[in-house]
């Protein structure tokens, strides 16, 4: 049948999953839910599609369940309606996979950035350059890594998740192999930008999947997956930098990350599917031939050929171009526009929560950064002893990642039973009187002030030259917190833009590696003057200060958010007026 076409058109082939109905778009009211209502009418029956589904997410059970109170309140019974179209179509499995695919990708931002640390020393020694110079490219790196995100992430949200993944492996694949092929430093320089140009969008872009496909009620799990990736990246890329430096020389570690990057793209190639809702809805809309992965055209062709009349395929074709053309009208493509990043960054809610991600960040990295000169000076590590002391600040970033997921999503539940709002996980719940920010940021805090305290006894125990044991501890309690923290609050933002994830994660990048970027650039002369103690005593200060931020954030954001709402729709609507 055609409708049997279209979605298997719609669907990657690693698992079969069939529905009945035809599928058309919608207009969207962009601010009503934060769990953004799917581009496709709800005219055929829901039940179909979650009878067909039995590969589905399982229904709430023990926190999901709705407390007596929802249930009996008829306002409560009417938010939870299940009339709207479910969030996504993709299965738990496929959700499962095209997350790890998302975590896999953004694995390369970190570690380009984290493998060449063990490797400052001999490049400078072998450039004839400075310390300072050197970090230079630190810094520089830095910069890419907040800006580029600012044009993949329009891009991705305008013209699809696929296309803009091909584009960032491809500038990124290149500047590797060109790094190494380079011997001298300007065009280190200038490589190692064009390397985090490709590579940062990817981190922004996981986000965005997360988004299209997993719901708020699920979203702290799923993101804690897709960041588990780039949160790996710290913990082995040290390793990996110090054993290729070490035994091959640092070029190997750049013809290492191009070869890898090549090896992910085939699988990629091959069945990511194309999760974009200004592409495919929630799924359910089949992508353009060129934007379907090439295992999925393949099984359709020749499902089609085998299985539908010339007259059904016809239909089909038909049915699946008028849906594409609808979403189309939409999303006009034109070029990517930075300045959207930066109308995110002047609202009142979203501009203090990046404010203070980028502080936390800022810390996070001038821990990291100071680690090469400070561990060779005070215990007189090698290339590929500075690697392995990373190892424990890798680790707590990556735990961090897996365990704070399942936190922010238990204590949504317990939000949500409070304010006697009942879970849908497949459909999404009404979020305009939510307290969003309070079922995210109260998971925040005490990793927050975890993450301060042993900040202020690093730094004294660096002064003192404890053993080795006493910071290597440290840096572990640090990613766990610090990392978790800064999760929490991107975590937010998407909530805030569900129908503009990458663009807001691409605001979030922009603040916090712009800052990055200039804490770094100073922490060395800090360390010179102020001493180790007092330089990240001065740090973890600013992450106090900076805290009563979130508390505004928590007591006046849910206003905020209404008035943006109500001002988003007076503008739709003076548009389709004019």
């Amino acid at each position: 049948m055609p409708e049997k076409d279209e979605e298997i058109a719609a669907r990657p082939s690693f698992e079969d999953d069939t529905t009945s109905g035809k599928d058309e778009p919608m207009p969207i009211d962009e601010t009503q839910t934060i769990s953004e209502k799917p581009r496709i009418s709800p005219a055929d029956p829901q039940d179909s599609l979650s009878k067909a589904k039995g590969d589905e997410d399982p229904p709430p059970d023990d926190g999901c369940d709705p407390p007596a109170s929802a249930v009996a309140d008829p306002e409560a019974a009417r938010r939870t309606s299940s009339n709207r179209p479910v969030h996504s179509v993709f299965s738990k499995r496929q959700k499962q996979y095209i997350v790890f695919m998302a975590s896999w990708a953004g694995f390369f931002s970190p570690l380009s950035a984290n493998i060449y640390f063990p490797a400052l020393n001999t490049l400078a020694a072998e450039l004839h350059v400075s310390s300072e110079m050197i970090n230079l490219t630190l810094t520089s790196y830095m910069i890419f890594q907040g800006l580029a995100p600012t044009v993949f992430g329009d891009l991705a949200d305008m013209a699809g998740r696929r296309p803009t993944y091909l584009l960032c492996f491809a500038i990124y694949i290149a500047a590797n192999i060109g790094l190494a092929l380079q011997s001298n430093y300007a065009a280190l320089l200038v490589l190692r930008c064009l390397q985090s140009s490709g590579s940062s969008g990817t981190v922004a872009l996981a986000n965005g999947v997360v988004a299209d496909v997993a719901s708020s009620s699920e979203r702290g799990t799923y993101m804690g997956y897709a960041m588990a990736g780039p949160m790996v990246g710290p913990a082995i890329g040290p390793v990996l930098g110090g054993l290729l430096a070490q035994f091959l020389g640092w070029k190997a570690i750049f013809w290492f990350l191009a070869i890898m990057a090549a090896v992910f793209l085939v699988p990629f190639v091959l069945s990511f599917p194309e999760t974009g809702r200004n592409v495919v809805g929630n799924g359910s809309v089949p992508p353009p031939t060129w934007d379907t992965p090439l295992l999925v055209y393949l099984h359709t062709r020749r499902h089609t050929a085998a299985s539908a009349p010339a007259l059904a395929r016809t239909r089909s074709r038909e049915d699946a171009l008028a849906a594409q053309a609808a979403l189309a009208a939409t999303r006009p493509l034109r070029w990517p526009n930075p300045l959207k990043t930066i109308a995110i960054v002047l609202e009142k809610d979203v501009g203090l929560i990046l404010l203070y991600n980028a502080l936390v960040y800022t810390a996070f990295y001038d821990v990291i950064a100071t680690i090469p000169s400070l561990f060779a000076q005070i215990y007189g590590f090698n290339d590929l002893q500075l690697g392995l002391a990373f190892i424990p600040f890798g680790v707590g970033c990556s735990l961090a990642s897996v365990a704070t997921g399942p936190l922010i999503d238990r204590n949504y539940r317990r939000v949500a039973a409070a304010a006697g709002i009942a879970i849908d996980r497949r459909r999404g719940e009404d979020m305009r009187r939510f307290p969003i920010e309070r079922a995210r940021l109260q998971v925040a805090w005490p990793l927050l002030g975890v993450g301060a305290a042993c900040m202020l006894c690093y730094g004294w125990v660096l002064q003192r030259e404890a053993p080795l044991a006493a910071p290597l501890a440290l840096h572990f309690l640090m990613g766990l917190s610090l990392t978790g923290a800064f999760n929490i609050m991107s975590i937010l933002l998407v909530d805030l833009y569900p129908r503009s994830p990458a663009t807001a994660t691409a605001a979030n990048n922009l603040c916090r590696c712009l800052l990055g970027a200039a804490g770094t650039g100073v922490v060395a002369q800090m360390l010179e003057g102020m001493g180790r103690g007092w330089c990240f005593t001065f740090v973890a200060g600013v992450v106090v200060g900076g805290s009563p931020m979130l508390w505004v954030v928590q007591r006046r954001g849910p206003g905020w958010r209404e008035e943006r709402r109500v001002r988003v729709e007076r503008k739709e609507r003076e548009r389709a007026e004019g």
